[in-house]
Order: structure tokens, then C-alpha cells, then sequence
């Protein structure tokens, strides 16, 4: 998404806060052994009971991980993988490119408890006449496929769309909260022009999502782009790749506004360079911890820092006070 020299510089200017400190990670892969193939490109993850559900950009299927981050837990694998792949190989044979896009792949994931239903986001998708719109798959609590929608809002750029998922309940209405992944929700050099973070609020419509406000995040945020998002007990979180970083802020609960937060970047190595060049996803796991994963580190990026850390979940601490 950004070259390995953009992701260094806006690291360093995220060190508003403190670093958040890890408490333990590991490779996906030797988690959940051969399930899912070399190529975890995770780009999302959600905390449930004790387990953690994670998302890739690459894979059209859900991944399931022990909250021990334990290569033996009976709870790890990959669930409707029969069923996704199948479903890709149908799609591409049959030569209809939208239904095999909807199989490529999901880059964040929400969950209603109220009606035990799970989410994922599609980025970007085309839409007639023109354009591009995000597409939500919603399944039930078996993680059964129940349908899909898109959200009421145009996107200009299908590379840099929609990013990350988070379901509220308000007054017992249902929202999506779909976070933008460049800054005003713009591609290219504006995009990338920090104090523009902005979430669409959107609600249940009679064939789509229809978006009914947004949140601006503050103006004094600096990064760069905004990978994933993430609502605990009125408190959000929000993702950098480019960054590294994580901010913490308070959403109030009458209106789609946040506080100034805090900005706590991502541990740097011994000598202070950027390691974990990939975060992706994040999602509460209690009121000081957090858990991220991690991309598959992209030609350019400065593999040597990144590969150690990527294709990767991680459990972080939040300083006291954040």
C-alpha cells in the first residue's frame, strides 16, 4: 500500500504516546498448520469468547485461532474453506468475474451479538452505472453465508475503498461503522495527507446499506492511511499500516463523534526501525489489550523488518492511561 521509506517516516511521527508493548505472537501458519495454504495475507480479526476469528485479503473463508496463540489448540483452523474455494473455482470457470471477486477475499470482519450475525468487507466493488461501492457478506452464527449488500457511498479509487468493519448498537438500532482507508476518503497524494481520518456510520436499508452519517476522526491524527477499527464499551480504536501506530479515543454515546484519543505506535526494533510494517486488523480483547494481525510483507517493503513479523498475530498491552 505504501513504499517501506513513506511507512518509516510516518512511524516516527506517530510517537505521540508511548509504545504499546507486546505480550505474545505468533505465525498464523504455525497455528494452523497447511489449512489455508503459504499466503496468509490477514487483514482482519475479531475477539470472541476466548477465540480469535481472522480474515485475509487472499482467502474467500474464515480462519479460527486459540486465544493462547497455542499450535495445538483444538480450536484452530479454517472454517468453510471447502466451501469458499469451491465457490472461487465455480465463479472463475463459469467466467462470472463478480461472483468470483466476492470469493476473493475480506478485509475486516464485524459481529452483531444481538443477532449473532458476522460481517465482512469487500474494499471496493464495481457497481453499475459506474463507480464502486464496498459490498458487506453477512453470515449467521454457523458462519452460513446469509447474503450480501453494499453501502451507500461512492468511492472513487477501487484500491483504496472501504478497510475496516465495526458493529454498534444504538437505542436498538444496528450500525456498520466502515472506516476509509485514505485520509477523506480519497486515493492518491490527498489521500495520503494526514488530518482527513473519517468512518461512514451506515444502517440496514431495504436493499442496501444506507449510510446515515460519519465520524471525523481528530484533525490532529497523523497518519498516513487507516487499516482497521475496532468499538469496546464506548471505546475505539483505530489502525495504521502506514503509520504503525494505533489510536485510542473515546466515541461518545449520543452522537458519531470521538475525542482526541491517544496515539501509541507499534514496538520498533533495538535500534528504533519500523517492524511491524504490516498491521492490518484489530479488535478489543478487554479494556487494555488488544490483539492485531499482520500482512503478507509486499515487494518494496523492507522485508528484512517486515517478514519477521508479518503473515502474523499479535497481542498488545496498552500503557495505563490510554
Amino acid at each position: 500500500m505504501t513504499t517501506a521509506k513513506k511507512q518509516k517516516t510516518k512511524a516516527g511521527s506517530a510517537k505521540a504516546a508511548a509504545e504499546l508493548r507486546l505480550v505474545k505472537e505468533a505465525k498464523i501458519k504455525d497455528l494452523i498448520g497447511d489449512a489455508a495454504g503459504d499466503r496468509l495475507e490477514a487483514s482482519g480479526v475479531l475477539y470472541r469468547d476466548g477465540v480469535f476469528l481472522v480474515v485475509c485479503d487472499n482467502l474467500p473463508f474464515f480462519l479460527r485461532i486459540s486465544g493462547e496463540l497455542s499450535p495445538k489448540a483444538p480450536e484452530n483452523g479454517a472454517l468453510g474453506a471447502e466451501r469458499g474455494k469451491a465457490a472461487k473455482k465455480k465463479g472463475k470457470q463459469e467466467g462470472k468475474k463478480e461472483a468470483a471477486a466476492e470469493t476473493e477475499g475480506y478485509e475486516d470482519l464485524a459481529y452483531d451479538p444481538s443477532g449473532e450475525r458476522h460481517f465482512t468487507l469487500s474494499e471496493a466493488v464495481p457497481v453499475k452505472p459506474e463507480g464502486f461501492r464496498a459490498r458487506v457478506q453477512e453470515y449467521d452464527a454457523r458462519l452460513r453465508p446469509r447474503g450480501t449488500a453494499t453501502l451507500d457511498f461512492a468511492l472513487s479509487d477501487a484500491n483504496k475503498g472501504l478497510e475496516g468493519l465495526e458493529w454498534v448498537e444504538r437505542g436498538g438500532t444496528g450500525y456498520l461503522l466502515g472506516l476509509c482507508e485514505g485520509n477523506r476518503c480519497t486515493g492518491g497524494k490527498e489521500g495520503r495527507k494526514p488530518g482527513g481520518g473519517r468512518i461512514q456510520v451506515f444502517r440496514r436499508g431495504t436493499e442496501q446499506w444506507d449510510r446515515t452519517d460519519t465520524i471525523r476522526l481528530p484533525a490532529s491524527l497523523p497518519f498516513e492511511d487507516y487499516s482497521s477499527v475496532s468499538v469496546r464499551d464506548g471505546r475505539i480504536a483505530v489502525l495504521s499500516q502506514a503509520s504503525s501506530a494505533l489510536w485510542v479515543g473515546r466515541l461518545s454515546p449520543k452522537k458519531w463523534q470521538v475525542d482526541e484519543g491517544t496515539v501509541y505506535s507499534l514496538p520498533t526494533d533495538d535500534k528504533g526501525r519500523t517492524v511491524y510494517g504490516t498491521a492490518e486488523g484489530v479488535s478489543w480483547i478487554s479494556r487494555d489489550h488488544v490483539v492485531v494481525v499482520s500482512d503478507r510483507a509486499k515487494k518494496g517493503q523492507e522485508s528484512d523488518h517486515y517478514r519477521a513479523k508479518d503473515q502474523s498475530i499479535h497481542v498488545f498491552l496498552i500503557p495505563s492511561g490510554g
